[in-house]
């Protein structure tokens, strides 16, 4: 495995990204810094597209496009594409989140995605996202949009006491999303101090008649770590995905050198609630990214889709291990290990979006990187979630695979993955990209 996927340093890199980024908008942020840091120039999406061999990103809001033009590249050169996505499943602000209860100030929530509800009680929570305010100058009237990260711990979902729900350890823990999830953030009435509003302002440091709207998420306080008695595993928030989003991008800032594709990656927002949305992957985003890159090669629309059919996509999602608690919801001819090496995921009703040529090109990636590879199946009488791979294959008609890192406690507000895995994860993606 190449140097620049050294297993510790990976992983290291991959926890401060995480701690970093509590939102997508702050992934996408810190993702571009990376890429920037390794020579990427951002371009703007209303301007007119870079022309000749160099290395490029596009930013909108949560959603990031990344790509190398190689040097000698024809116009109907293909693609190499790696998808992942920003978001997590966590509790989002509502538009109206003053809430006042029995003596308590609280602000109100709602579920974002198919999180685990217990397992955001009686944690350590602030807030994150981003605030649009008013651009006050001698012109028009305009906005400008804020990202913020509160480190402090300010809210908590307290969970009731088994003195007071008795039968909770044998007949189990029912949470009513409306009722039961709304966390305290005070004493006294919600409007004290001018509420949220206000709080906002002060984040931004704006005037709170300036504060126009917000995208305002919850996020755990307590900070990634290294955990087993060797140290083997890594406890986080939002391994699913930013663990498949940092590997994507640590990967294609490590490819060099002249390439028979064009390397490119997309992550994008909204996965976990359908990815329909301005810069989720059932949107022309990375479509419409891929047909500029050949236009500004010279090329037109049919070179276009002369590079669309020799590419190869690969939706980069995290993938169930086997937990020794429930080993029997495993499919048992294809068990799924902690730092076994990345994941190909296979589906036969396509919730996933692999095929026997997709498979190739992981499995040669795989030996490229000189790294193991395991196999995913969901248990026939079990459903089976998806990924942006089926979406992404249907919007550009492009060979599509899925694959992952292997993870315990998905959808938690603390999951657990392989402290080996990311780095084999990484150098995975970028013999994908690149392959020799």
């Amino acid at each position: 495995m190449s140097a620049s996927f050294d297993p510790d340093d990976t992983c290291q890199g991959l926890l401060g990204f995480i701690d970093d980024s509590p939102s997508p908008f702050h992934a996408v942020a810190n993702a571009a810094a990376y890429l920037g840091e390794a020579g990427f120039t951002t371009v703007d999406e209303s301007s007119a597209w870079p022309s000749g061999p160099g290395r490029y990103l596009l930013t909108r809001a949560g959603a990031l496009v990344a790509w190398i033009e190689p040097e000698g590249a024809a116009a109907h050169t293909p693609f190499r594409v790696v998808g992942a996505h920003t978001d997590s499943p966590n509790l989002r602000v509502k538009p109206n989140p003053e809430v006042s209860r029995a003596g308590f100030a609280q602000v109100a929530v709602e579920p974002y995605g198919g999180l685990l509800r217990n397992s955001w009680l009686d944690r350590d929570l602030s807030l994150s996202g981003r605030v649009v305010v008013r651009e006050r100058g001698d012109g028009p009237g305009g906005t400008r949009t804020h990202l913020f990260h509160d480190r402090d711990p300010i809210l908590r979902v307290a969970q009731l006491a088994v003195h007071l729900d008795r039968g909770v350890n044998d007949t189990g823990l029912v949470l009513n999303k409306q009722q039961h999830l709304v966390p305290i953030w005070g004493i006294g009435d919600a409007m004290d101090d001018g509420g949220f509003v206000t709080y906002l302002a002060q984040q931004v440091a704006v005037d709170p008649g300036d504060v126009l709207a917000w995208d305002a998420m919850t996020h755990d306080t307590q900070p990634c770590a290294r955990i087993g008695r060797a140290g083997e595993f890594v406890a986080a928030p939002r391994l699913d995905n930013l663990a498949s989003s940092y590997a994507a991008v640590r990967a294609l800032a490590h490819v060099a050198g002249p390439a028979a594709y064009r390397p490119v990656v997309a992550l994008f927002d909204h996965e976990e609630v359908g990815s329909s949305s301005e810069r989720g992957a059932g949107s022309p985003l990375l479509e419409a990214a891929l047909e500029r890159i050949v236009r500004a090669a010279g090329g037109g629309r049919d070179d276009y889709w002369r590079s669309l059919a020799g590419s190869v996509i690969a939706s980069a999602d995290m993938a169930h291990g086997v937990h020794p608690n429930y080993a029997e919801l495993g499919e048992p001819g294809h068990p799924v290990i902690l730092n076994g090496g990345p994941v190909l995921k296979v589906h036969t009703e396509l919730r996933y979006a692999t095929d026997g040529v997709g498979a190739a090109a992981v499995r040669l990636a795989c030996e490229q990187a000189e790294v193991p590879l395991q196999t995913f199946v969901i248990r026939s009488d079990l459903p089976c979630g998806s990924t942006i791979g089926p979406i992404t294959a249907a919007r550009l008609g492009v060979t599509t695979v899925d694959l992952g890192c292997a993870m315990l406690s998905m959808h938690s507000a603390r999951e657990l993955a392989g402290a080996a895995d990311p780095a084999m994860y990484a150098a995975t993606l970028a013999a994908f990209l690149a392959p020799a």
